[in-house]
């Protein structure tokens, strides 16, 4: 859906007239077939005759209708010749990296993903060419763009592999992993994938989506997408609570985890929450150390973009500062017809100092890229 809104005087003031770092671009593909060069003949053989087999219930829709080609992007973001907004890189500068100085632009792709494939190798295939096409397509020919490492969580042994094919690669900056999986992230049977996440140097950003099969809501499947949306939150609410309580930042203390699209204003409340039962109930979890905020404090990163807007635009602030400004990353969500412009962004004049780490400093810090 796409709806016109007043023209808004743009905050002068912005970091965006400084240049910004963007932890949340969206690369497209024109076609599967893009993947073809990237992919051994069995697998292309397998793409064209098969096809995908995702865990998602749905057939011919997606889960998520706001990225739905045609009603997930903006109006001005298809090219000229028809293909998908996203997938041409000349727009994508004009729209985005020239047209506001962004410095790097963290790839968050959503198509072509191996991690939701039943056939854990046919996904570990897709997964090793998405990322190459990735490298080749994108960051080869814009350095400003960093590539996100793809994995086939359900098959420890290739996402190990990829992550370690990619080490000392400075076109991938993370590896992307989507929240709604399987099981929690927090289990066991994915510390050696998150081990490797953290000796190889490279942070996790889980970013919205993920088709794992089960229900959207704790309460099954919603009814209408205005159900499905408030949902975000709530799987990234259950990731943190498992990876905080399972003791992964416990058994893992520099393994960094940034949100991406889903809110943050929930973690003030899901930390109090946490922090409450754990002193009451000390006896189920003896392996933490710390108290559950301070997990949280240490280990996890968040991303601006879709920002909560309160009634009384000053208590955004007060939530940052609980969070930490050195926890927070500004993000667009491009071409998605949602994202956030650096200019209108915040409806409250951040401070200077703030807004530089929000803006720039702290991606800079938490991508290695300072």
């Amino acid at each position: 859906m796409n709806v016109p809104v007043i023209e808004r005087r743009p905050d002068t003031s912005a970091q965006s007239s400084l240049g910004f770092v963007d932890c949340d671009v969206h690369p497209y593909m024109k076609s599967g077939a893009e993947l073809d060069p990237f992919l051994p003949e069995r697998w292309r053989a397998l793409r064209k005759s098969v096809g995908s087999r995702g865990r998602s219930p749905f057939i011919g829709a997606p889960n998520y209708p706001r990225m739905s080609p045609g009603t997930g992007m903006r109006m001005d973001a298809w090219p000229k010749d028809g293909s998908h907004p996203g997938s041409d890189l000349a727009l994508m500068r004009e729209q985005l990296l020239d047209a506001f100085g962004v410095i790097y632009g963290m790839m968050m792709p959503l198509l072509g993903r191996g991690s939701d494939e039943r056939n854990p190798e046919f996904g570990a295939a897709l997964c090793r060419a998405a990322n190459d096409w990735e490298a080749h397509t994108w960051c080869d020919a814009e350095p400003r763009l960093k590539a996100a490492i793809q994995i086939p969580l359900e098959h420890t042994e290739a996402a190990i592999a990829e992550i370690e094919h990619r080490a000392g690669d400075r076109r991938f900056t993370h590896v992307m992993i989507p929240p709604r999986g399987l099981e929690p992230l927090g289990r066991r049977r994915y510390w050696k994938i998150l081990e490797a996440c953290a000796a190889n140097g490279y942070p996790i950003a889980l970013h919205l989506g993920g088709t794992s099969g089960h229900p959207s809501t704790g309460g099954g499947w919603p009814s209408f997408y205005h159900e499905e949306h408030p949902s975000y939150p709530q799987s990234k609410e259950a990731l943190v609570t498992s990876l905080v309580l399972e003791g992964v930042f416990e058994h893992i203390p520099n393994l960094r985890v940034a949100l991406v699209e889903g809110g943050f204003a929930w973690i003030p409340s899901l930390c109090w929450r946490l922090d409450k039962h754990v002193q009451r109930m000390p006896d189920e979890v003896p392996h933490l150390r710390m108290l559950p905020s301070e997990y949280v404090r240490r280990n996890i990163w968040v991303t601006t973009q879709p920002i909560e807007e309160p009634e009384r635009p000053e208590d955004i602030l007060a939530t940052c500062e609980w969070i930490g400004w050195d926890r927070i990353m500004f993000s667009t969500d491009y071409p998605h017809w949602d994202q956030d412009d650096p200019r209108y962004a915040f409806k409250v004049r951040i401070p200077e100092r703030e807004k530089q780490m929000l803006f720039r400093d702290n991606a800079l810090a938490f991508y290695d890229l300072a």
